[in-house]
């Protein structure tokens, strides 16, 4: 379900969605429907899984450091530096990019891009461990 996730720029919106989807999944595999009410993160304690959320973002923060410490001339780097053309868009709040929400996911765990870099250092920095 969630094959190349490190790439996506996910909207709260989407991140709904997807998060819903699992917890069918979770509520199906362990034979409670939702005439039981009970919680969502009662269910994922008892299946000792992460919110999938925190997943999400530890792939992508994950994907990062895999290009971050990439040589400056491989092909994805290169990608990286490339100046779109300004297109004229319509009006409303700008498409949310994927480097936007990497400079989100970096402010949220008070980090800098640098850390990449150290490969033991920011695998755990990243890390999300599932609950037990």
């Amino acid at each position: 379900m969630l094959y190349g996730s490190e790439c996506w720029a996910v909207k709260q919106q989407q991140l709904h969605k997807v998060n819903v989807s699992e917890m069918r999944m979770f509520r199906w595999m362990c034979g409670k429907t939702r005439k039981y009410r009970i919680r969502n993160i009662e269910i994922q304690r008892q299946l000792g899984v992460a919110p999938i959320d925190t997943k999400i973002r530890e792939w992508r923060l994950r994907w990062f450091g895999h290009l971050q410490r990439r040589p400056t001339n491989a092909p994805t780097r290169k990608l990286d530096s490339i100046e779109t053309v300004e297109i004229r868009r319509g009006r409303g709040r700008p498409k949310l990019t994927w480097d936007a929400l990497i400079k989100r996911d970096l402010n949220g765990l008070q980090s800098s891009p640098s850390i990449a870099l150290n490969r033991a250092q920011w695998k755990s920095l990243i890390h999300v461990a599932d609950p037990s």
